[in-house]
């Protein structure tokens, strides 16, 4: 939207538009599937057993879909445009894939230290993860994207066929996702008192 709109699309709004996005369906949809659109963030409720590793798979097929058909959206309406949503980094290699990690911990601490606290998918979830997507892209969107999100990255660079930074999105937030399970179960445990942190990570519809 920023190269079609000649640049009258900020990069701060670029940062701030996702975030309200993600807490806005995290409200509408959360209660049903837990609100799962990150690979990352699905694996670190995995690591940290609060979502069954059978459904890994069937959750990571429909994140990549939907960030496949919503990158061929956007190809179909506005042609060579769609290149804008395949993540380049503007330092060197080894330096965003280390900001991808340090960004995706970050992110995977917020979202599991709220379902820790029994509600994934309640207000304070939706603004915690809505801020801190929000923060981590007004600080990082300039240097390499900022995109936490392997689905994210890989759908439209699938689409467009550019797939040469895409190991910097996959190993980044992967790796961020892990460290991040691995310091909330070292702070919190694995599981909360009474279920109710799984039932938050999945959705209350099973």
């Amino acid at each position: 939207m920023a190269s079609v709109s000649g640049g009258q699309v900020s990069p701060a709004a670029r940062a701030v538009a996702p975030a309200l996005m993600v807490a806005a369906l995290i409200y509408a949809i959360g209660d049903s599937s837990g609100a799962h659109f990150n690979p990352a963030v699905s694996l670190a409720f995995a690591l940290k057993r609060l979502f069954p590793p059978r459904w890994l798979l069937p959750y990571w097929t429909a994140q990549l879909v939907g960030a496949v058909l919503a990158a061929a959206l956007l190809g179909l309406l506005f042609g060579d445009a769609a290149h804008e949503g395949v993540n380049r980094p503007h330092v060197a290699g080894a330096t965003a894939l280390a900001l991808e990690v340090v960004l995706a911990w970050f992110l995977v601490v917020v979202v599991l230290g709220t379902a820790d606290r029994y509600r994934v998918v309640g207000p304070d979830a939706a603004l915690a993860v809505g801020a801190t997507i929000a923060l981590c892209g007004l600080i990082a969107l300039p240097i390499d994207g900022a995109s936490m999100n392997p689905a994210r990255s890989l759908g439209p660079a699938l689409v467009v066929g550019d797939l040469s930074n895409v190991p910097i999105y996959l190993v980044g937030p992967v790796a961020g996702a892990a460290l991040g399970a691995l310091l909330t179960t070292f702070l919190h445990g694995t599981t909360a008192d009474d279920g109710k942190a799984e039932e938050a990570a999945r959705g209350s519809a099973d």
